[in-house]
């Protein structure tokens, strides 16, 4: 699979096997001649048709092949291992083996992780890929691995995010003040819109649709994918490109269950995952070519501001300088070295 149709991703979301569900699993075959000699298991919080499950599924079965049946990758999606907050607690006490996880509740274990998620600090995805690829990458991984977890050495996508609303469209800092904003459960998040004189409420994703329908709030923040697939055109008129933040998931492996795959076998496991993670990337980005023509077709009405003006008021509103020195000067630098000054 070379790339990933847009219709076939919301087709098997919608149409997902109720079998593959009730098992709650996506594995490759056991060898011919009996069981794996290990049996790994991977959760996420996405969807069974996701890129990133579609991929992992693919990079399972290739580790399957190339170890002769000896490792059985086990995929456990659509947070059927519970919440965000449950499955980075099992995969560091070892009741999972691999967990992809963003910096958003990764940072509550590892502060520095969502150090890539500062408001509009990476103008493109050159940007992001040469700095989660590079040295900014790595001292992440460094600092994940100070908490019992082994972080593979390429990033998955989750994207951009942009914001929504039922209201205006945001096309300058003052069109964000006082507007009730939804954010996820993230200091960061509350923090820059605050900057904004924006009034942001946390609230889960889950939730997100039925507070922008009864007015809790009128916007709100996602990539495009989310935007899509959570049916936000149905209560938001307006979507901003803002691109203010960019996030990525992080494939983790409990230290003790990567310590028991003997050299050769880690070898082949990463190889095939962090592969698998490059190809998610470009689908990710064939996605998001499409899905802003085709959230026009359902109403949404789009415009791309300007973003100097943004990081000017976060500037001047201290945003930069309080994060700098909740994440030190040293992971500062190192994120300054793939933006522009911030700080």
């Amino acid at each position: 699979m070379n790339s990933f149709s847009r219709r076939g991703f919301l087709q098997l979301i919608g149409t997902a096997s109720a079998a593959a569900l009730g098992a709650g699993v996506i594995a490759a075959p056991a060898r011919a001649q009996g069981a794996a000699q290990f049996k790994l298991k991977y959760a996420n919080n996405l969807a069974i048709a996701h890129p990133l499950n579609v991929r992992a599924k693919e990079a399972a079965e290739a580790i399957r092949r190339e170890t002769g049946g000896r490792v059985e990758l086990q995929i456990f999606p659509n947070g059927q291992m519970g919440t965000d907050t449950d499955m980075l607690s099992q995969v560091r006490s070892g009741a999972i083996d691999f967990l992809t996880q963003g910096g958003t509740v990764l940072s509550t274990l590892v502060p520095v992780s969502s150090i890539n998620g500062i408001g509009f600090a990476f103008k493109d995805y050159n940007e992001v890929w040469t700095a989660m690829d590079g040295a900014l990458g790595a001292h992440i991984r460094a600092a994940i691995s100070k908490v019992g977890l082994v972080a593979m050495d390429k990033v998955w996508d989750n994207g951009f995010r942009h914001v929504t609303s039922s209201i205006k469209p945001v096309q300058s800092p003052a069109d964000l003040k006082g507007l009730k904003i939804r954010v996820p459960v993230s200091p960061l998040w509350t923090s820059m819109f605050k900057a904004f004189d924006a009034s942001p409420t946390s609230i889960n994703f889950s939730e997100t649709y039925s507070a922008l329908q009864t007015k809790v709030v009128d916007a709100q923040e996602n990539p495009l994918a989310l935007i899509d697939t959570g049916r936000f055109y149905e209560v938001q008129k307006y979507c901003s490109l803002t691109g203010h933040m960019w996030d990525g998931f992080w494939f983790l492996a409990n230290a003790r269950s990567w310590g028991k795959l003997p050299p050769q076998l880690q070898t082949v496991v990463a190889k095939h995952l962090n592969a698998a993670a490059v190809k998610q990337r470009a689908d990710i980005a064939s996605l998001n070519s499409t899905l802003a023509t085709q959230l026009q077709t359902r109403g949404m009405v789009f415009n791309k501001p300007e973003i100097e003006p943004f990081r000017t008021t976060l500037q001047k509103a201290g945003f930069y300088d309080q994060w700098r020195k909740k994440y030190g000067d040293e992971s500062w630098a190192l994120l300054e070295k793939y933006t522009q000054k911030l700080a």
